[in-house]
Parts: structure tokens; sequence; C-alpha cells
């Protein structure tokens, strides 16, 4: 019998466990944040008692996100999997979420079109060791004050209000967020975190080549000598070459798909995604 409760703080072993079992990157830091941003809207599914699956949802104004979609390797085909994504679109559609997006790999992508969802674009998750650099003027961290520039600069781009999760990430990792103005024009911000098994770059954003590159580059200058992710929109061009002559290499591809009405946002401004949990 399937059952799906609300997930708690009393879960993170579980979603750690599952986690590692996927290979993927996330830390208990990030199951936290998960947690904060959507702390009605994260799920356990049980299987005659046991807990065995997992997702999270973060519901961004009309905006909502699905991430940590996990299920236990041995109990899969069992139709968990499709209980708590349908559960999780329902709650983001219940909470006033009009557009529900998901970053889909390739294994994944077959159910979420079942569903509903179409693919939007296509991202690369880039990977490498960062190597150690000078960091270019003009690149540094934003004072208190300026982080309400840098919600707006993202807003500009993604066509979502990320204020909670820019907040919270500030907060999180204070010393791991960089800014670019020109005069007094903020013209990006890139953001980095420790992860499981390299430290995530993004999310960031760049509306002119200039700053993506400077931020670019200073992040990996702060991260010389350690394993570094990076997942960018293969409509970003500039971003693709920059990361091609860092010699970072292509990890795998992801899919960025909605289901309801369309955004517009620009991924070609887009310079690193926070990952697949939260765009």
């Amino acid at each position: 019998m399937i059952h799906l409760r609300r997930m708690t703080a009393d879960d993170l072993p579980l979603g750690m466990r599952l986690k590692d079992e996927a290979g993927w990157n996330q830390t208990e830091a990030d199951w936290h944040r998960f947690l904060e941003l959507g702390p009605e809207g994260c799920f356990v599914a049980e299987l005659d008692g046991r807990p065995v699956g997992t997702v999270a949802t973060c519901a961004l104004d009309a905006i909502g996100w699905i991430a940590m979609f996990l299920v236990d390797g041995s109990v899969r085909r069992r139709g968990i999997g499709r209980r708590l994504l349908e559960h999780a679109i329902d709650w983001l559609h219940r909470h006033g979420v009009r557009t529900v997006r998901l970053d889909a790999t390739p294994l994944g992508r077959p159910m979420y079109q079942r569903l509903g969802f179409q693919p939007d674009y296509e991202l690369t998750r880039w990977e490498g060791t960062a190597a150690a650099g000078p960091s270019p003027p003009g690149v540094r961290a934003p004072t208190p004050d300026e982080i309400d520039a840098v919600i707006a600069l993202d807003a500009l781009v993604t066509a979502t209000h990320r204020a909670p999760l820019i907040r919270i990430l500030a907060r999180q990792q204070p010393d791991a967020l960089r800014v670019f103005f020109l005069e007094r024009t903020l013209l990006g911000y890139l953001a980095f975190r420790p992860g499981s098994r390299a430290v995530q770059v993004g999310p960031g954003v760049a509306v002119d080549e200039r700053a993506g590159l400077a931020l670019g580059d200073a992040v990996l200058a702060a991260c010389a000598g350690r394993r570094v992710f990076l997942d960018v929109p293969k409509p970003n061009l500039a971003a693709t070459r920059w990361a091609q002559a860092k010699g970072l290499v292509v990890q795998r591809e992801l899919t960025r798909m909605s289901l309801g009405q369309p955004i517009h946002d620009r991924p070609a401004s887009l310079w690193a995604s926070s990952g697949p949990e939260n765009g």
C-alpha cells in the first residue's frame, strides 16, 4: 500500500540516502533549504509503512518548481513515482501555481511528457576542476542593500520571483555571492555553494557578456582546485564557449520543461541555473 505524507526534518536521512543512491550532489543544507522554501509542499512516499520516495515543491508566486523526485531503486516500477509526481502537481495547482517547471533527465523525460509537460530548452551540465587565477576587476560581494537589485535582475531574466531562494542562499553562504556593476548599474550576479560531490555554481544571470565572463572567472578563482558543476542553458552560447575554454567537460544533458502557461524567460542571459531544484 502506498501512502504519502508531508516531509519534515526528521526525514533528512531518507533524502540523503536516496540522493546518494542516485549519485546527486545535494547536501543536508540543500534539503533544509527545500523544506524552508516549501514547508508544506515536500512529501515522502511510504510503501507498506517503509519510506521509499521523496519529492520537493517550491511555489514562487504563480510559478512552481518540482525537485528531489527520488524513489528507492528496489521498489521502482510500482507506481510510487507517478503518485508522488501527481501529488506534487496537484499541491502546486491548489496553491495558486499556474505553471509547473522542472529539469528532466533523459530517463525521466518520458514520464513528464505523459503528464503533459512540454520541453522549453536544453541545459548542459559542465564539470571540471576550477583553475587558479586572479579575480577580475569589477567583481565583488554585494552589500546587504544590493540584494534587492540582485533579485530584480534575476526576475528580469528568469521571469520568476525568486526572492525567497536568493535571500536564503545569501544567508546560508554570504561569502559565496558575486556581483558585477558598471558604474551604478548591476549587470550580473553569480552564486556558488558546496555540494557533496562538487561545488555547485549558480544561480547566476548576466545581461552583458562582459559581466558573465568576469563573474565566471571570479567564481572559478574562488573555487580553485575544487571540482565544480555548472548547469548552462544551451541558448547561452557565450557561457557555453566560456565553459569550454575553461576546460570543463559535458557531464550530462537536462531538459527544462513546463506544464501550464508558457514562461517567457531569457535563457541566453541565464549563465548558471541554481541546479535542477529551482531553475
